[in-house]
Order: C-alpha cells, then sequence, then structure tokens
C-alpha cells in the first residue's frame, strides 16, 4: 500500500489543532483553503511544496512521507488488549506535571507579552510625536 501524503498532511494538521485557513496563512498569499483542501486529498506532493508545509506544520518531511495508518493501527491493536483493560504502553494518566501550573504559566506569558505590545505601541506614539 503507497503512502497518501495527501491524507498525512492532513491527519497532522489536525492533529496539530490547525485550520486549513491557517494553514493556507502561514504558506503564504498564493495560497487559501481550497488549495490546501486540494493538496490534502493529493497522493504524492512535489518535494519543494512538502518541504514547504513540513515547516509550516514543524513538523519532519519525512513524517509525512512514512506515516502508515494501518501500521498505527497494528502497533495499537497488537499492544493492547481492551477486553481485559489492559493499556498500551504510552498512554500516561498521570502526568509529570500539574495541568495548573501549566495553565498559570500560560496565563502569565499571555501577560508578559501584553506588557511588551503596550510598551512598544507607547513607544511608536513618542516617536511619531516627535516626527511631527
Amino acid at each position: 500500500m503507497r503512502i497518501h501524503e495527501g491524507r498525512n498532511v492532513k491527519r497532522f494538521r489536525e492533529m496539530l489543532g490547525i485550520k486549513q485557513e491557517a494553514l493556507a496563512a502561514e504558506l503564504g498569499t498564493d495560497w487559501n483553503q481550497k488549495k490546501i483542501s486540494l493538496l490534502e486529498q493529493r497522493e504524492r506532493i512535489d518535494a519543494p511544496i512538502l518541504d514547504q508545509v513540513s515547516k509550516a506544520l514543524k513538523i519532519p518531511v519525512e513524517a509525512i512521507q512514512k506515516f502508515d495508518e494501518e501500521k498505527v493501527v497494528n502497533i495499537i491493536s497488537n499492544t493492547a488488549s481492551f477486553d481485559n483493560c489492559e493499556q498500551p504502553a504510552f498512554f500516561n494518566f498521570y502526568p509529570t506535571f500539574n495541568p495548573l501550573d501549566k495553565l498559570v504559566e500560560a496565563y502569565e506569558e499571555i501577560r508578559r507579552l501584553n506588557e511588551a505590545l503596550l510598551r512598544e505601541k507607547d513607544e511608536r506614539i513618542k516617536i511619531l510625536e516627535t516626527k511631527r
């Protein structure tokens, strides 16, 4: 079975929570949602475009070229028996971090970035006022 690169682009895009419109915007002005949709239908994608898409998604080109859903399903079905509630080894229900701490860190980063934006805005206003 041949690997469908367009379908893999779609899978990775969806796993990353990126909409077609957002990917199109990341790729440049000559891209739009329809063009991304058509790209995701192609079995083979030209190397320069594949490279551009992989950089936009921040994943290696090889991930798109070699991801085989059938193999993944086989691995999962062979490593987990859900009849007796065994879980695959890659499930981690006990994170090594506190999710609330991560949320607080994210809010602090947003606050820091907002303050930086406000400082930059004030600096630009001062520059514009001195030019008058």
